[in-house]
């Protein structure tokens, strides 16, 4: 079975493949390919128009239970889960990682690297391990709003010559 869902996972679309786990997932989400899904997926509930890049692991268990269980009799069964929410319009940077029970907000940035261990509230964008409240999105659009270029739409070729005359020249 383990080869079975190796082979689905690599060879589905991403967010088709997260919906088959048990993931509940919105409308127009981008998922990357190397995202690690727990063993309990149907714990997740994402929102629309997020999207989660590659190295983003959920965890919607905690694992420290292993030393009580081996501490204390009435322990022995013991685990301790945690659903993840994430609201609409949410990016994930590279290689966060989402702890049990954490809600995160609408219109949300999670900084690359990120351990996200407390709810994260609407319009804030956080960093660091722990993560923290950096600034809020206002904040960062008008911080980077004079540096933008308006090239989203540019064919792979297009954006290719407009960074390299920017920058290489």
């Amino acid at each position: 079975m383990k080869i079975v869902n190796s082979l689905k996972k690599r060879l589905m679309n991403p967010v088709n493949y997260a919906r088959s786990i048990g993931v509940k997932i919105g409308t127009n989400c981008e998922i990357y390919r190397g995202v690690y899904w727990p063993s309990e997926p149907y714990l997740i509930e994402i929102g629309d128009n997020v999207r989660i890049t590659d190295g983003v692991r959920f965890i919607t268990h905690d694992g420290g239970v292993w030393v009580l269980r081996n501490l204390y009799d009435e322990m022995v069964n013991a685990d301790i889960f945690g659903k993840i929410t994430i609201g609409s319009n949410v990016h994930i940077g590279v290689n966060s990682i989402i702890m049990p029970g954490v809600k995160i907000g609408n219109n949300v940035i999670i900084g690359c690297g990120a351990v996200v261990t407390h709810d994260v509230e609407d319009n804030t964008i956080v960093a660091g391990v722990p993560a923290r409240p950096i600034k809020t999105v206002k904040e960062y659009r008008e911080k980077h709003k004079k540096n933008v270029d308006n090239i989203k739409s540019f064919s792979r070729e297009e954006k290719e010559n407009y960074l390299r005359e920017k920058f290489l020249k």
